[in-house]
């Protein structure tokens, strides 16, 4: 009987703890909708060249827009002092300053607005004790890489303001995949978060989800590299890369590791087979999955995302081919985001639900 006292009356503080988690979840769900956004939007201003329209970096008063036309004039005479507007854009009107003006100001306005969406919430859910004491310094560790974030997005635009007309592939590059790490690192939480309906996968499975993950990760990497240096428009043919498979001239540069940062042709041709190396990993998975826990919820995530990365490739070949429309470019560019979360949520799941408070840990 004292058992069964016992038991019934832990069963509300679990129903608490589940409903907190609830919360907590769709808390972050919306978090992962806006920083989609705020990635898109991001990748349209560098693809429209609107990047270095802004160029000072004004935290708090930025929000502000410009509000009259002395304002608006003021600001485009900073742009005209900056290499790419004597370069590129020399003699651009008002209203084409505008246009790629009001890109960077909603992608700045988004990453702030990001940042008051999960602070805020975060210290309600503290002070109201609906957060777990283990989650507290994962939620603490992706606020503060938030904050690195801007620092380095500021970081990233001030390399485009002196001496180049566009910013460093290497700060777009890290730009992005720290972008991409919050993004992914949200959904592990997040998905930890829910409730499993399977048991823990082996850890040989679990560690080849981790590894798509991370080449997933590494792939996007490659991705801003190709971005920055605009090097998905230099050779547009596929299969055949420069009408090889394997293109000449790709060590050109001395010493020989800047050709895989710096060399459009080499680092477009690395993108290609971290590409194929993603597909064939994915392949393997799902075979291999399938064939551990047929007919479970692990297999058939499996096939999944070995879909979800078919179909980015298949993107990302007619990307390729139809020299990078901005409308493809974003897709590209939000599918792989697509692919990520997935497979960071797929991942989470082979290892199985956080345990709850009391509960014995069964898979790390």
């Amino acid at each position: 009987m004292a058992l069964d006292a016992d038991h019934a009356s832990s069963m509300p503080d679990r129903d608490r703890l589940l409903r907190n988690r609830a919360q907590v979840r769709f808390w972050l769900y919306c978090i992962l909708l806006v920083l989609f956004a705020l990635i898109l939007v991001g990748g349209a201003t560098r693809m429209t060249g609107s990047g270095l329209s802004i160029t000072e970096w004004k935290p708090i008063h930025g929000v502000i827009p410009p509000l009259n036309e002395a304002e608006w004039q003021e600001e485009f005479l900073k742009y005209q002092q900056i290499p790419q507007y004597e370069k590129i854009n020399h003699g651009m009107s008002l209203s084409e300053f505008k246009f790629i003006f009001w890109w960077e100001w909603a992608h700045r306005l988004l990453a702030r607005g990001v940042g008051f969406i999960f602070a805020i919430p975060l210290v309600f859910f503290w002070a109201t004790r609906r957060i777990e004491k283990g989650l507290m310094p994962k939620l603490i560790g992706i606020l503060a890489l938030g904050g690195l974030q801007g620092a380095i997005g500021w970081w990233m635009v001030a390399s485009g303001l002196v001496e180049r007309v566009s910013v460093s592939q290497y700060r777009l590059a890290t730009h992005l995949t720290l972008a991409s790490l919050i993004f992914m690192a949200t959904m592990v939480v997040a998905r930890g978060l829910a409730p499993h309906s399977q048991e823990a996968a082996d850890r040989g499975t679990r560690r080849m989800a981790g590894i798509l993950t991370f080449l997933i990760m590494v792939q996007i990497y490659l991705g801003g590299l190709v971005a920055g240096l605009h090097a998905g428009l230099s050779y547009t043919t596929w299969p055949l890369m420069d009408g090889k498979v394997i293109p000449d001239d790709l060590l050109l540069l001395e010493p020989a590791w800047r050709n895989f940062f710096e060399s459009p042709k080499t680092v477009q041709f690395v993108h290609r087979i971290g590409a194929y190396t993603l597909f064939v990993v994915a392949l393997w998975h799902m075979i291999a999955t399938g064939r551990r826990f047929p007919g479970t919820t692990h297999a058939r995530r499996a096939v999944f995302l070995f879909i979800l990365v078919l179909t980015q490739a298949i993107i990302g070949i007619a990307t390729l081919v139809m020299q990078v429309p901005l409308h493809l470019g974003l897709t590209h560019q939000g599918f792989a985001l697509v692919v990520l979360g997935f497979a960071a949520a797929h991942w989470r799941g082979t290892k199985g639900a956080y345990p709850l408070p009391g509960e014995v840990r069964t898979a790390s």
